[in-house]
């Protein structure tokens, strides 16, 4: 399922939906070769379940309130090659109160043996809670924060029922989800191709640690409950420690020999998204648009090419200008109260 429902047993991290990493796209800005375009997806608008039988529990719909204030929502970008964070794009968030939530947008650059630098582009930004798309610009940047209609498709209840997908049934075609969408100028990149991950920071009692993270399609599938705490804690640059954990899955998943299925988890790892703006966006091999299919590039992997794909159209519901997601399905006084 892309990378939504990343905790344990398809919950949330932490137990917060709002820490839920969904999924990162990266493609250059229509109309505009010098900019490209960044968005992040965050907290799934319901619960899901593996329970396909009449008396399963109905879905939930997630708090109103769109981003946790004690976390930090950040696109990390590796502009050498090592799978090191040079650039950060930071947003934290306001605590959510009557007059709403408010955004705060850093650009960090990471200097081996000094110390970061940062830079405020865009402060106080007001986070969009119904259809109205309130953006905010700064520094040369721009950003929208807040719901809208998720763009990702596919079927996890038929997934969940042996990968028969009967009926053309879209679980997302009616979910909405928190985007952060930037438009930012290609000088930020530098020159060549950038590898992009996202990553959730969340402010604890001991301090900050990382509870989610995710670049491709679904590799938390691959992960048993202990070792996604792992794998969700760490940092692209330490992901070949998860070659044989990845490599186990696929033998069980797809039925590969062990050889063929470790070749193909070191082909998934590291967790990253390559990225030449001046090149035209497709998935997995540069960036990712709002209409790429990932699920019909990834189900092949994970079934040994049983599974072909599963036959859902994008969404149509997409924008053509800024910020490209479209508005929310429900109100947001529709939502559970925060």
């Amino acid at each position: 399922m892309s990378h939504h429902y990343s905790g344990p047993d398809l919950g949330f991290p932490m137990g917060d939906a709002r820490l839920d990493f969904c999924d990162l796209y990266a493609f250059p800005k229509p109309g505009d070769a010098g900019r490209s375009i960044l968005i992040m997806n965050f907290h799934p608008s319901s619960t899901v379940s593996v329970d396909l039988s009449p008396q399963a529990k109905p879905l939930e719909l997630t708090t109103a309130v769109p981003f946790n204030p004690n976390a930090v929502y950040e696109i990390r970008m590796d502009t050498d090659g090592d799978k090191v964070a040079d650039v950060t794009f930071s947003v934290a968030f306001s605590p959510f109160s009557a007059a709403g939530q408010s955004a705060t947008l850093r650009l960090v650059k990471h200097t081996q043996g000094a110390a970061d630098t940062t830079e405020v582009l865009i402060d106080d930004a007001a986070v969009s809670v119904d259809a109205a798309a309130e953006t905010a610009e700064g520094a040369g940047y721009r950003m929208f924060a807040g719901w809208r209609s998720d763009p990702f498709f596919f079927d996890p209840p038929g997934a969940f029922n042996g990968f028969q997908f009967i009926g053309g049934k879209d679980f997302f075609a009616n979910k909405d989800v928190c985007s952060i969408v930037l438009d930012v100028p290609n000088t930020v990149f530098g020159s060549g191709t950038v590898n992009l991950w996202a990553r959730v920071m969340l402010q604890t009692d001991a301090g900050w640690i990382q509870v989610d993270r995710g670049a491709a399609a679904a590799q938390s599938v691959f992960l048993t409950n202990d070792q996604r705490e792992r794998y969700l804690a760490t940092e692209p640059a330490h992901d070949d420690s998860f070659i044989d954990v990845f490599g186990h899955s696929l033998e069980h998943l797809g039925g590969y020999a062990h050889d063929e299925a470790k070749g193909i988890a070191k082909s998934l790892l590291p967790d990253v998204l390559p990225f030449d703006p001046t090149k035209a966006a497709s998935y997995p091999h540069n960036g990712r648009t709002l209409t790429n299919d990932v699920m019909g590039i990834f189900l092949p992997i994970i079934s040994n090419k049983r599974v072909p794909g599963h036959g859902l159209p994008p969404h149509r519901d997409l924008l053509d200008d800024f910020p490209y997601v479209a508005p929310p399905h429900t109100a947001f006084a529709k939502r559970p109260a925060p």
